[in-house]
């Protein structure tokens, strides 16, 4: 047989096994029973970082660290907020690396015990620097989001991703249902249920049972996980099958020598724009996100006087609630729909060109209530608009993940590149509850733009993150092909 008949056979026998160019790859079912687990577990973890919301700024006022000055109250809890980011930036990359050799199991198991140890520290916390350390520690033992968004890539392919990414932000909104109706519901039980809580514990730690209940929850995750979740790190799994592609030679273990070579990479050789480009949307959108988490409850808690709406703590858990629990579920009927019929980039620029009407909302809601000088129905029609407003803006987060996931030239340096997106971010939200709570507090304090100043700097940063959109690829990577 000559080499021309050699090549066409080997020829004929490879292109049944490509797609032909300009058809739609069937969808690959998602492994529902492992990303079950996952999500599940994943749901600990917000549940655990929002309980204490509705609260925090009560007790940086009980604790008397303001002198009696509620318009103070911001900058001390913008600090407490960011503190757990400053941990995670500092070290989430490590955890991330660390992920790619050992597996993503025991970085998990680590970060969850962590998490579950800070929150107890935080519950007996009676000292502004108690609840500092237990805030730093919290963020020092956290790889669990880049580990978990790692373990989503490499569970799904093309075909599936945004339906198994779209769970991730449900995730978080299901905790951001539950965490803040948690937090603001058992916060000082001895004033709800006296007969149960009367004990002398319960007065000398008030904020203990929210914690409490939320590390028993990280507990039990970290449990679950140990039994019935799979490793998906391909060179500490068993593997199920063994094959050979044309023209690339494999390892023993099952991965190739170029996926050994891709994991070796330094982390400066990752950086071309095809992954900087979706990073820096990511960390830009973090910080802009987080600014608005921290200044929903501080807008809540605020006195009326100040701008605020004045709600107690209890009240500011059951509107959080409210707006997490609606979030998720149109995350969970829409978001993959919305993307398969726009596409992510055009779905991306539309979420962030929300951000501006959601802070303007704000202040509108402060010169309804001086107008009308109550809350009435006004303010819960803002709310109501808020909330679908919110809901848009929130889309973003999914459509990123996929941009930064399909950007990953290979699974063994996927770990790496949600590193140092998730550093990125960790950076930008440790910056943004501390500034974004202290611009609100300088606003109020010296009646900048008529104490608007914080809202109109957030308005004008949300323009350069609606360019960066436009420098985003028009269309996912297929990292399969």
């Amino acid at each position: 047989m000559d080499a021309s008949n050699s090549h066409e056979i080997i020829a004929s026998e490879i292109t049944p096994l490509i797609p032909a160019k300009g058809l739609k790859k069937p969808k690959t079912p998602l492994p529902k029973l492992q990303i079950g687990i996952l999500i599940t577990l994943q749901l600990a973890e917000p549940i655990a970082s929002t309980s204490i919301f509705p609260y925090i700024n009560q007790l940086i006022r009980e604790l008397g660290i303001t002198g009696g000055d509620d318009a103070a109250v911001g900058y001390y809890a913008g600090m407490i907020e960011s503190l757990f980011f400053v941990g995670q930036a500092l070290t989430v990359l490590r955890w991330a690396r660390l992920s790619d050799r050992i597996g993503r199991k025991p970085v998990l198991v680590i970060g969850l015990s962590g998490i579950c140890i800070s929150m107890l520290c935080f519950g007996l916390s009676t000292t502004f620097w108690g609840l500092v350390i237990s805030r730093c520690m919290c963020g020092f033992l956290n790889g669990n989001a880049v580990v978990m968004k790692t373990m989503m890539g490499e569970l799904t392919d093309s075909t599936n991703m945004a339906q198994g990414f779209a769970l991730i932000p449900i995730v978080w909104c299901v905790g951001g249902f539950l965490g803040p109706l948690m937090g603001g519901t058992l916060a000082r039980p001895q004033d709800h249920w006296p007969a149960i809580f009367s004990g002398s514990f319960w007065r000398n730690y008030p904020y203990f049972l929210p914690c409490g209940v939320a590390a028993c929850l990280l507990a039990l995750a970290v449990v679950m996980m140990s039994l019935f979740l799979e490793e998906t790190l391909s060179t500490k799994r068993r593997p199920k099958f063994t094959s050979t592609a044309v023209g690339v030679s494999s390892s023993p273990d099952g991965e190739s020598l170029a996926q050994k070579s891709m994991a070796n990479m330094s982390l400066r050789s990752l950086l071309t724009p095809s992954v900087v480009i979706p990073i820096a949307n990511y960390a830009m959108l973090s910080f802009l996100d987080v600014s608005f988490r921290v200044l929903l409850p501080l807008f809540f808690s605020t006195p009326t006087y100040l701008g605020g709406l004045g709600f107690d703590p209890a009240t500011i858990g059951s509107w959080m609630a409210f707006f997490g629990i609606t979030d998720g579920i149109f995350q969970a009927l829409f978001f993959a729909r919305i993307v398969d019929w726009i596409g992510p980039k055009r779905l991306f620029c539309v979420s962030v060109s929300c951000y501006a009407p959601l802070i303007a909302i704000f202040p509108i809601m402060s010169w309804i209530l001086r107008a009308r000088g109550e809350v009435d129905h006004a303010i819960t029609l803002a709310l109501l608009c808020h909330l679908a407003v919110a809901v848009t803006w929130d889309m973003a987060y999914g459509t990123i993940f996929l941009f930064i996931t399909a950007s990953a030239p290979t699974n063994s340096v996927l770990g790496a590149i949600n590193g140092l997106g998730q550093t990125s971010a960790a950076v930008a939200r440790a910056v943004g509850p501390a500034l974004t709570t202290s611009l609100f507090a300088v606003s109020k304090e010296h009646n900048l733009l008529g104490g608007n100043a914080v809202f109109v700097i957030l308005i004008m940063l949300a323009g350069g993150l609606r360019w960066l959109a436009s420098q985003l690829p028009d269309e996912v990577q297929d990292r399969d092909e």
